[in-house]
């Protein structure tokens, strides 16, 4: 049986995300233990609950026939039922609340065990906000089930329980009460559907509620920047107004449900109490007798509002179910290269990358494994799809045209591409496919830092706190990246003990990095990525938000940091393509060229039209023009100045500065 001391769990477990209630099942058959601890508790509980009219009944038949012996045994017994009653009900709550924190638990070890495998990729495959109502609100709803489940097995048990006792006990009224429990139990039934259908539109709506709702605050500097907040402001209230319609609409159906299910037990109530007057009076049961089957009937109104509960918890898990185990449900691409040998990894590997695809979660291979996995992951990084191969041990610059096209090379170089589209192969580190090394062997020789990536909130000991070689320190780190006057910033920022030993280290970093500017969050997302120091590290315009002084000096310091490691940089700044071993433009999906800056320059029209930002025309793509002034030599860059055919320079583009 599970206990809170043992969370988190060492293993979540494999789930079955085929389909939402599969998903239920399996965390029931999980803790099964632990449902059927708290149904034996329920169960006493009910039972000793439902053994109470007995004892008030055999009470009020001894003050009847003057019986001080029968008297005082009826109070021994309601005395006893009212500990089991207590102890019951106690180990009930104690049981059933476990069940409910460690399943809600288990999910969210799932979820973040999904986060953790697909990374960037799963916002792109899933909406933001579908993954924090999945997250938050789902779990809680998925728990709500698996803890009511036992609860409902004992009052199941205990509704038949009483209703054999009282065809045992008294027929006549036995009988009316067994044919009456399955209409009162089935009677919610024809209203479920419409119930559920209510519910889960509102589920629906406070889920865009919820994607708007993150979408406005990650974009909420840009719309003040526009003067945008009303617009969206208003759209948010019109979902949330929405949301509040669609949950008075289900609340009034599950109100009517409720009524249902009051109203008829005390229609059978008033049955009974009727129908039993009249055999007393005509002397064919006893005073007591009638005491105790009104008592009964008047308990089995306890179960039966769990048999409303469960069919609540049903309607609003199953859909949360449904939605967690599509999450769940994704995984990696594991498309191998043309000829590749799927053996050639290892019998260990290829059975964990072939167990972690089917199951959707991360690789659970052996330590050793995925350790033998690194140490072997080496060589260079080569992408099939569009031809790019950066050597290793060298910082390879590439030139794409298109941003797009960018951004999906470097997911593809890091194993993160969204899905296998028609004709991708997986990229490959020294000739073995990513995608079917141990997640942990890839994860850790291939590094790469987004576009825009994103700084959690904390200290910068704890930002710059990862898994790394040991090789490169973090001021190591903060020096290439440039970070000097971030770090003062930082420093200005201390307050309290810490502003006196003056450390930037113990500075907080808030959310997202928002009281940065951009380029001191890249720098600092740069250095963050330099500390892990990677077999190969993919960085996608690591330099767009700093002016061309520090861009100069980026560059050198990476250069330099980087020395003996793969590097592949995105970039179509001239002041970091000039400190690349080389440089491969990207035309259209496909690597059209290689080279030095210079070299490409010269020879290359689409590339320089690209790097220049200048209209390509005249100019055939077999054609060179003569060689001309390049960029300036390596060193201080004055600034960001691109090169021209005709040897001026362009103006640089408008930048924010560090």
């Amino acid at each position: 049986m599970p206990s809170l001391r043992s969370l988190p769990f060492p293993d979540p477990g494999v789930p079955d995300v085929r389909s939402g209630f599969r998903f239920l099942l399996w965390l029931e058959l999980r803790q099964w233990r632990g449902q059927a601890a708290a149904a034996a508790w329920g169960t006493l509980h009910m039972a000793a609950v439902a053994c109470f009219p007995a004892a008030v009944g055999m009470a009020v038949q001894a003050v009847v026939d003057r019986s001080g012996t029968r008297l005082a045994l009826a109070g021994g017994l309601m005395l006893l039922l009212g500990v089991l009653t207590a102890l019951g009900d106690t180990f009930l709550h104690r049981t059933a609340v476990t069940n409910w924190i460690c399943a809600a638990a288990r999910v969210q070890q799932l979820l973040a065990r999904k986060t953790v495998e697909l990374g960037s990729v799963l916002t792109r495959r899933v909406a933001a906000g579908e993954v924090v109502a999945v997250s938050t609100g789902d779990v809680e709803k998925i728990g709500w089930f698996v803890e009511a489940l036992a609860r409902f097995t004992s009052a199941l048990l205990a509704t038949i329980g009483i209703a054999v006792a009282l065809l045992i006990y008294e027929p006549r009224l036995g009988l009316m009460v067994a044919a009456a429990v399955p209409v009162l139990a089935l009677a919610v039934l024809p209203l479920l559907p419409a119930a559920t259908r209510r519910a889960d539109l509102q589920r629906e709506k406070a889920g865009k509620a919820t994607e708007l709702a993150a979408d406005t605050v990650a974009g909420l500097r840009v719309l003040r920047g526009i003067g945008g907040e009303d617009l969206f402001l208003e759209r948010y209230r019109r979902a949330s107004q929405e949301v509040r319609t669609a949950a008075v609409h289900s609340a009034r159906m599950w109100a009517l449900i409720s009524a249902v299910q009051v109203a008829l037990p005390g229609l059978l109530l008033m049955g009974v109490a009727w129908y039993g007057v009249r055999l007393a009076l005509d002397g064919r049961i006893s005073v007591g007798e009638l005491v105790t089957v009104y008592g009964a009937v008047g308990f089995l109104m306890l179960p039966l509002r769990n048999f409303q509960e469960i069919a609540m918890a049903w309607s609003f898990s199953r859909p949360s179910a449904k939605r967690a185990a599509r999450v769940l449900g994704l995984r990696r691409a594991t498309v191998a290269a043309p000829g590749a040998a799927p053996d050639a990894l290892g019998p260990t590997a290829t059975a964990a990358a072939t167990e972690g695809a089917s199951s959707g979660i991360a690789d659970p291979t052996a330590e050793d494994a995925d350790t033998a996995g690194t140490a072997a992951a080496a060589g260079d990084l080569h992408d099939p799809t569009s031809g790019l191969t950066a050597p290793a041990g060298l910082l390879t610059a590439v030139v794409c045209g298109d941003p797009d096209t960018a951004g999906r090379l470097a997911d593809r170089l890091g194993g993160h591409s969204p899905q296998a589209a028609e004709g991708e192969v997986s990229a490959e580190l020294g000739g073995r496919p990513l995608d079917l090394m141990p997640l942990a062997a890839a994860r850790a020789a291939v590094l790469v830092q987004d576009k825009d990536p994103v700084l959690l909130s904390g200290t910068l000991a704890e930002l710059l706190d990862l898994p790394s070689s040991g090789r490169v320190g973090a001021d190591e780190a903060l020096a290439a990246a440039q970070c000097q006057d971030v770090l003062d910033a930082l420093v200005q920022s201390l307050a309290g003990p810490d502003a006196e030993s003056g450390d930037p280290m113990r500075a907080r970093i808030t959310e997202r990095g928002r009281s940065l500017s951009g380029g001191q969050r890249q720098r600092l997302a740069l250095a963050r990525s330099l500390v892990t120091d990677p077999e190969a590290l993919v960085l996608d315009e690591p330099t767009s938000a700093v002016d061309a002084h520090t861009e100069a000096r980026i560059a050198r310091g990476l250069r330099e940091i980087r020395t003996g490691r793969t590097t592949v940089v995105f970039t179509s700044s001239p002041l970091v393509l000039d400190r690349a071993d080389l440089v491969v433009f990207v035309d259209e999906g496909r690597a059209a060229a290689s080279g030095s800056h210079l070299e490409l320059l010269r020879s290359s029209p689409r590339y320089r039209a690209v790097v220049t930002r200048e209209a390509d025309a005249g100019t055939g793509p077999g054609e060179t023009v003569p060689p001309q002034a390049g960029p300036e030599p390596s060193g201080e860059a004055p600034g960001r100045a691109a090169a021209r055919p005709d040897g001026r320079r362009t103006a640089p583009p408008m930048e924010e500065s560090a």
